[in-house]
């Protein structure tokens, strides 16, 4: 009986961590057939020759949510030889809902994860209520790549709660309700759930999202769903400084752990300059918790955050900054960035942020609107301060004003020393996650982290091996949530595969911008290089860049088959 498809002569790094191979594999309805020396007949054959045959990749960290209505090939992480997403971290997201609360659900989505409301508004299909019904409208839509949810707590609240979600803990019969809704979700196939209890998740009129109220009370049961089903993980957004972990944040890591029986996995393990130290600290004060399953997730690329004063999520954390947030018109938020009052308190709060301690030389000025002020362009706010004879702080506000908040501002924040980053993500406690893809769209784009990973740390810096890279990206997250025929080359697993020229492939070094999202919403995007071939569920998705038409992807659920 021929085979679907058969990649001849290719070098098999299988996931595993196992030595390099050169052999061919065989496709057949989807799954691996055959390693080895394959002969016989075949519906399509692709030459390997001189390139590399990897599972597909898993990216264990996005916020596709919204983006699956309008873009099926779920870009630009499909570009990259990611075959696998999770989706609904962090606590935020789309279902449940009901039609009269879609606006709470779209601004939390706007406040949180930086999508515009405007895109929002356009592109969601809303062909779903319920969580299921939501999995079930994805399925239907049709899919480039595979896509699994976490239930992202706060929407449970709401459905159940209203807009006292936003306000308080949950009574006993509420709780009861919210896990109801929880135990339904997972059973139809949800990898777990998903919360935050980060100050700078705010949400509709800048009210904290509404996870953030949920007493321990709720969180052990909402925990104990995934020990009743035996299934699941959960995903929070922990920490409020990027690389410690504080008492407080301890036990609740312990009380998610002990109650669900199940992994946990954290926000976020972050290297800063101004303490270089602080990540491996953090390992070490946490064993206790990394023996029990609880694994933080860790970044690649540096964090390189463009940002605008119209959402300034960058500061979102600090008090003096909320008073912007809440829907407020470009005038309106203008008024406070003039204040004398707003700028004393800024300037006396950013003093206590220590990331935040070289502030002013490290962002610079990218791009401004008005024709009159691009001489600022690539300046340091330091260097403008001095040209304009002014406080720093000072410049940064006054400059954003006069461009009527559209200056864009970058930043290099976190993840900046390559070695220490390489020795991070190469530790077995860590996971490789956090791209935030889909998310903060026109701030920052590391959906192409895994060819980063490959292209920079592997072929260039000679950092990590071959083996051990791919193995970071695609059997670990596969094991962690438990998505046990993914993530792996052996017969019989499903036919996820990423065909690549080690000697090309990486992804751009500073994202590029694109007018694509809906109603022409601007997004970063990074394009891929080197990725020769992407094959989803046996059927071949990109065949050097170009999308072969089909949409071969599957919303994977636990506990069973994919749809």
């Amino acid at each position: 009986m021929p085979h679907d498809l058969i990649i001849k002569n290719g070098t098999i790094v299988d996931g595993t961590g196992a030595a390099a191979q050169r052999a061919d594999l065989a496709i057949t309805d989807g799954r691996i057939a055959e390693i080895g020396r394959v002969s016989g007949a075949a519906a399509r054959t692709i030459d390997a020759s001189g390139l590399i045959v990897t599972p597909g990749f898993i990216d264990p960290h996005t916020h596709y949510d919204a983006q699956i209505c309008w873009d099926p090939l779920v870009t630009c992480s499909s570009w990259h030889g990611v075959t696998t997403v999770l989706m609904g971290n962090c606590g935020v997201g789309l279902a449940p809902c009901k039609p009269a609360e879609r606006d709470i659900a779209m601004w939390n989505l706007v406040h949180v994860e930086a999508i515009p409301h405007e895109v929002l508004s356009r592109g969601i299909t809303w062909d779903w209520e319920s969580f299921p019904q939501y999995m079930d409208a994805a399925a239907r839509r049709g899919l480039g790549i595979n896509v699994g949810f976490l239930a992202a707590l706060s929407p449970f609240r709401q459905w159940v709660m209203g807009e006292e979600a936003m306000a308080r803990a949950a009574t006993a019969d509420e709780t009861a309700r919210i896990r109801g809704l929880l135990h339904e979700a997972v059973a139809a196939g949800a990898w777990g759930f998903s919360l935050t209890v980060m100050p700078q998740h705010l949400g509709y009129k800048a009210q904290p999202l509404a996870c953030r109220l949920a007493s321990d009370d709720e969180l052990r049961a909402y925990a104990g769903v995934l020990r009743e089903l035996g299934r699941g993980a959960i995903e929070i957004a922990l920490t409020k400084q990027p690389t410690s972990v504080s008492a407080r944040e301890y036990a609740l890591l312990d009380l998610l752990s002990s109650a669900s029986g199940r992994p946990v996995t954290w926000l976020n393990l972050r290297d800063r300059d101004d303490e270089p130290g602080a990540w491996t600290a953090t390992l070490a004060a946490v064993a206790p918790l990394l023996e029990r399953g609880c694994v933080p997730q860790v970044a690649v690329r540096p964090l390189v955050i463009e940002f605008h004063l119209r959402n300034p999520f960058l500061f979102g954390s600090m008090n003096s900054i909320k008073p912007v947030f809440g829907d407020q018109s470009i005038e309106a938020q203008k008024q406070v960035y003039a204040s004398a009052d707003f700028r004393r308190a800024f300037g006396e709060e950013l003093k206590r942020r220590t990331v935040f301690h070289d502030l002013w030389e490290r962002t610079r000025v990218k791009e401004t609107a008005r024709p009159e002020l691009h001489a600022a362009a690539w300046k340091t706010v330091a260097e403008l301060a001095h040209e304009r004879g002014v406080d720093p702080l000072d410049a940064f506000f006054d400059l954003a004003a006069e461009d009527n908040l559209h200056t864009v501002f970058m930043i290099e924040l976190l993840d900046i020393n390559e070695a220490r980053v390489a020795a991070k993500f190469s530790d077995p406690r860590t996971m490789i996650g956090i791209s935030d893809a889909g998310a903060h769209v026109d701030m920052l784009c590391n959906a192409g982290y895994p060819t980063y990973l490959i292209g920079t740390y592997v072929r260039e810096r000679r950092a990590i091996t071959l083996e051990h890279a791919v193995r970071r990206i695609t059997s670990e997250p596969a094991a962690f949530f438990g998505i046990n025929d993914r993530g792996v080359m052996k017969p019989g697993m499903a036919a996820d595969v990423a065909i690549f020229d080690f000697d090309t492939i990486g992804s751009a070094e500073r994202p590029e911008p694109r007018d694509d999202l809906p109603g022409g919403g601007r997004r970063l995007v990074a394009p891929a290089r080197g990725i020769k071939y992407t094959i989803v569920n046996g059927e071949i998705l990109f065949d050097h860049d170009r999308h072969s038409g089909a949409l071969p992807g599957r919303v994977l659920r636990s506990g069973r088959a994919a749809n």
